[in-house]
């Protein structure tokens, strides 16, 4: 089996799918590793290092593609549709792509590369089971950019977070309200708290109350029915726009309240729910910061410009993409240990032997050898629709 890992072409994408140290137990597996050159560069990786640890450097995607029978990608081609169309290019059939694909926000670019025969699997669609856990490329990504938004939010806020008693007087601490406790949410909060803040969370599920606490934050209960806000596989569920507005309006006190409001919710494949609207942030005080996590899904605060920074009534709002591109190193090394260990989970005898039974194979699954068969997106291609 040979393994190729190309350089990531998507603007500004500093992440590498596989570290040097991830390539000892896909040799001890009998894989030969192929990377291109330069690829780990702009994440501090140098082809010596892929060299001493195995790897063979080819020249060009060119060649990697032609020789790789599996390639292991962060942007795959529907996450990287301007750039990503040269591996359209040199995509054949047999081989097996592996990444980052939005499958469900651009089904037309999966149907572009079924056409090629290859198999491909989405890392973002990885079921969220305990076996899974090491796989859960999303969850070690949510991880980096629940982090980075509260560095960010420390350094546009006109305040220091922590509470401090010095000769010319007392500071109280920064207020956070951290909106969403999935993985992104929690770390935020443990990031926040770290820093001195006194931090509230909210999240539709109740469930996560405990978790919330137990990180030292204020869990906000609101008056809402929460029945089926989760689906089965432990991704948020689109809920109506009624369920919404009343949570806004429950919110708007909270918020107010605030210095910094990191929102963190997102729907797979849907435009991410509005929960700031402008009302709310013309409440909130002058200086008060917003980061918007999730941006890159139109925002959860109706003034988010994805990629700027404004400022609205005094509020600066934050709309960054790609966070964990910003923190290459460690966003490599946990992606690359989501991504090998998936490859190997379904390697028998030293060659690829996706097994079709297999939960994680079959909900991650997306191409196999040209036939668009995920069951979300068999229709929305059938359709040439969006979710």
């Amino acid at each position: 089996m040979t393994v190729g890992v190309p350089k990531e072409t998507f603007p500004g994408e500093q992440r590498v799918a596989l570290t040097p140290a991830a390539l000892p137990p896909l040799i001890k597996a009998g894989a030969q590793v192929l990377v291109e050159a330069g690829a780990g560069a702009a994440a501090g990786f140098p082809d010596s290092t892929y060299a001493e640890r195995g790897a063979q450097i080819v020249a060009s995607s060119a060649e990697l593609f032609e020789k790789a029978e599996v390639v292991l990608q962060v942007r795959s081609y529907g996450a990287n549709p301007e750039a990503g169309r040269q591996d359209l290019e040199l995509m054949r059939a047999g081989q097996t792509l592996i990444g980052f694909w939005e499958p469900l926000s651009s089904p037309e670019a999966v149907e572009q590369a079924a056409r090629t025969g290859i198999t491909a699997f989405a890392m973002e669609l990885m079921p969220r089971i305990t076996r899974a856990q090491s796989m859960d490329a999303l969850s070690s990504m949510a991880t980096i950019a629940g982090y980075k938004a509260v560095l960010l939010a420390a350094e546009h806020l006109p305040k220091m977070f922590p509470m401090l008693m010095t000769a010319a007087g007392t500071l109280a601490p920064a207020k956070v309200f951290v909106l969403g406790a999935g993985v992104a949410g929690l770390q935020a909060i443990a990031t926040a708290r770290r820093l001195g803040a006194v931090v509230e969370a909210y999240d539709v599920r109740p469930a996560v109350k405990e978790q919330v606490e137990s990180l030292g934050a204020k869990f906000l209960e609101l008056p809402l029915e929460t029945a089926g806000v989760e689906e089965a596989s432990g991704y948020a569920k689109a809920l109506d726009e009624e369920f919404y507005r009343r949570q806004r309006e429950l919110m708007a006190r909270a918020v107010a309240e605030h210095d910094v409001v990191i929102t963190t919710a997102a729907v797979p494949g849907r435009r991410a729910p509005v929960l700031v609207s402008r009302e709310m942030v013309a409440a909130m005080r002058p200086g008060s910061v917003i980061v918007d996590l999730a941006a890159e899904r139109g925002g959860n605060c109706e003034l988010t410009r994805p990629g700027q920074t404004v400022v609205e009534c005094g509020v600066t709002i934050l709309g960054p993409l790609n966070l964990p591109s910003t923190i290459p190193v460690h966003a490599s090394q946990m992606y690359a240990r989501n991504i090998s260990t998936f490859l190997l989970s379904m390697v028998k005898e030293g060659r690829l032997a996706p097994d079709a039974n297999d939960q994680i194979v079959r909900e991650t699954m997306i191409i196999d050898r040209g036939t668009v068969v995920h069951p979300q997106l068999v229709p929305l291609v059938r359709s040439g629709a969006k979710q």
